[in-house]
């Protein structure tokens, strides 16, 4: 099964799942700049972060990308160069030298952060020579169907990483160890999916396009021993190098499932450490994700993307959306064990290329419903925290400037009554459409009580139990200046504004 990180530390299982409600953070958007100094802002935020309440930090990929020090890192080149060698045109990645790397790792688990790392195992891109080899055109629509017979193609397809000359590893990637590309030199501009002579797709893989395996670059084929072998002894490498808590994985839904089970099962008995670990699965098809839950035994979470859908059309619908659905059909009602739940990261932003932001003002309350209840394991987007400026050209060709609010000051509101009062019992209150709130009522370690109350629509009241008889209660957002008393029940009428969320928390509490 999957390790909740709810009983999780750098050292070790410690502590109960009654004395931490983890939160991670996704410590970068697409945009982060680069400057080379990222890895530093990590080990000099940390402190910060740890006393607010988180306690892990999603990395961005570490490793040199074909794009070299304006990489977001995605485009992986060379899984071992860290920010080492002089490959791509730069020593360090858009984030920084290996140096500064591990420091930020050492700094951010002093403060008791678990570091996890993305690890983008699906393709290759940036070859350093090119092959001329056989391969046969595949329809774009179908990859199942061929558009005629093999034909001879030159690809980059070689890697040798010469800047690193052999060390850590000496392995030399042809395209014998992919089975799918999308470019030929031959046909300049051609973007034709090609799968590489007497290769297959690989199968357990999501069925759009009839076969998904192929999504950019030269595509790993899993089915050669060597390609795991090597990945395998990456992952130990990684682990022994860096000390890493864990792992995010990229595009998962592109790659043989199992090869992922087998991945982690590899590392997780070298480092004898649960390792959790995180996957991208990026589909609204609840089966499909249900699907690769089963196909790796529980081993890995996936974030939850239905989710994130259902908050980006709520905050476009506005008081047309009925509130009482918004976690209808997500990981985080009927999986929350293995949901990772998140409001927007790199991809949903503005400009990117699955752009699906959840609006400015439904952001507080979309982070009330991941951070305050019970399921699932929430993760908070650095945009969304320390806020963003950046320009971009859009699909219309034009050239955008986009602001992103920063919501820190609600969210570290959120963390704190999250550490102190998201225990114990919870009762949902899903009765009208347009004004949903939801108590907790503490345990014995975490007495006291919580209530959430939010609106898309007019503000109002909603009666609900909160288990604290005649107890003064505070809005700690501040969104509502008077109190509420409880009566002798426990039972209070709480409110919000219109439009906004308030969170509720017994006066003698620290944030009240």
């Amino acid at each position: 099964m999957a390790v909740s990180p709810r009983s999780t530390s750098p050292t070790g299982p410690v502590r109960s799942a009654d004395d931490i409600n983890g939160t991670m953070m996704q410590f970068f958007h697409w945009y982060t700049p680069a400057d080379g100094n990222h890895w530093q802002r990590v080990a000099e935020q940390s402190e910060a972060l740890a006393q607010a309440g988180f306690t892990a930090l999603w990395l961005p990929p570490a490793y040199k990308a074909s794009g070299g020090g304006y990489d977001v890192g995605y485009g992986a080149y060379d899984l071992f160069d860290l920010g080492e060698f002089d490959q791509k045109g730069t020593v360090p990645t858009k984030y920084g030298t290996r140096e500064a790397y591990l420091v930020a790792i050492q700094t951010a688990q002093r403060c008791g952060i678990q570091i996890y790392a993305d690890c983008v195992f699906n393709h290759k891109n940036g070859g350093d020579l090119e092959e001329t080899f056989e391969a046969v055109p595949v329809a774009s629509e179908n990859r199942n169907h061929d558009l005629g017979t093999p034909e001879t193609i030159k690809a980059w397809t070689k890697f040798t990483f010469p800047g690193r000359d052999g060390k850590y590893s000496k392995m030399v990637w042809t395209h014998e160890h992919f089975d799918s590309i999308n470019h030929n030199m031959f046909k300049p501009g051609d973007s034709t999916v090609y799968r590489i002579h007497n290769k297959q797709f690989e199968t357990n893989v999501d069925l759009r396009y009839g076969n998904y395996d192929f999504l950019m670059a030269c595509d790993l084929d899993t089915t050669v021993p060597e390609v795991c072998d090597e990945i395998n002894n990456w992952g130990t490498w990684y682990l022994d190098t860096t000390g890493v808590d864990g792992f995010r994985l990229d595009a998962v839904k592109h790659v043989r499932a199992g090869f992922f089970a087998e991945w982690l099962d590899h590392v997780r008995c070298h480092t004898r450490q649960d390792l959790f670990t995180v996957g991208e699965y990026w589909s609204e098809d609840l089966g499909a994700l249900h699907w690769f839950l089963s196909r790796t035994g529980g081993r890995i979470s996936l974030f939850d993307v239905p989710l994130h859908y259902n908050f980006h059309r709520a905050s476009r619908q506005g008081q047309g959306y009925d509130l009482r659905k918004v976690l209808d059909d997500t990981l985080m009602q009927q999986q929350p064990s293995l949901a990772v739940t998140f409001v927007d990261n790199h991809d949903s932003q503005p400009l990117q290329a699955l752009e699906s932001v959840v609006e400015a003002w439904f952001k507080p309350l979309a982070y009330a419903l991941i951070l305050l209840r019970q399921e699932g394991y929430p993760c908070v987007f650095h945009a969304d925290y320390f806020g963003a400026h950046y320009v971009d050209t859009g699909r219309d060709g034009k050239q955008h400037e986009v602001w992103l609010d920063s919501h820190r000051w609600l969210i570290d509101r959120f963390l704190l009554a999250r550490q102190r009062y998201a225990y114990g019992a919870q009762y949902d209150y899903f009765k009208d459409a347009n004004r949903i709130g939801w108590t907790r009522l503490g345990t014995k370690d975490y007495p006291g009580g919580m209530a959430v109350v939010m609106s898309n629509g007019e503000g109002g009241t909603q009666w609900m139990e909160v288990g604290q008889p005649n107890a003064e209660f505070v809005d700690v957002t501040e969104h509502v200046k008077a109190s509420v008393v409880t009566n002798e029940w426990g039972w209070g009428a709480f409110r919000c504004n219109g439009g906004s969320v308030s969170v509720w928390l017994p006066r003698q509490s620290p944030a009240g």
